[in-house]
């Protein structure tokens, strides 16, 4: 059975995003191993230098590092990452199953991003769009998308 974490900096409070998400893990309960980390974001001052940015940045990628597990199939999300569709998405699922990752774990940084380096290390580098969204409506599209590719592979009409 596929394993898929999603490794979270900062808490979700918004009680209309945390609905959203826990329908999607709801449904991703018998499907797959499914689970969300959230971890501490840094803090930083209110108007953060670059360098302020980049060791809280640091920081948070050293106790991501300590949560991916172990053999884990690591996708970052960031900006600039390659855009998949959903089709796309379900084959890296099947891909990464016939391969025998049967753990995918998806890095999800603070507003700030991710770590250049953990980026690197990352096999794949996720971007959901060129547009911006709200941090946490973000989670929720990809919970989503994680249930689409899922449902794609299972030859369902949920994917039309």
């Amino acid at each position: 059975m596929l394993s898929i974490t999603l490794l979270c900096v900062g808490k979700m409070r918004e009680k209309h995003y945390i609905a959203a998400f826990e329908e999607y893990a709801k449904r991703l309960a018998p499907l797959c191993r499914f689970e969300q980390l959230e971890l501490a974001e840094q803090r930083l001052p209110q108007n953060p230098s670059q360098a302020e940015i980049a060791a809280g940045l640091k920081k948070e990628s050293e106790e991501l590092r300590r949560h991916i597990p172990s053999g884990a199939y690591v996708v970052a999300m960031c900006i600039e990452g390659q855009q998949k569709s959903s089709a796309e998405l379900a084959a890296l699922f099947e891909s990464c199953a016939n391969t025998g990752k049967s753990r995918i774990c998806f890095v999800v940084g603070s507003s700030y991003g991710l770590d250049e380096e953990l980026k690197r290390e990352a096999q794949l580098r996720l971007s959901m769009s060129k547009m911006t969204f709200p941090h946490h409506l973000a989670r929720v599209m990809l919970a989503e998308q994680i249930y689409r590719g899922i449902m794609i592979n299972e030859g369902s009409r949920y994917h039309k």
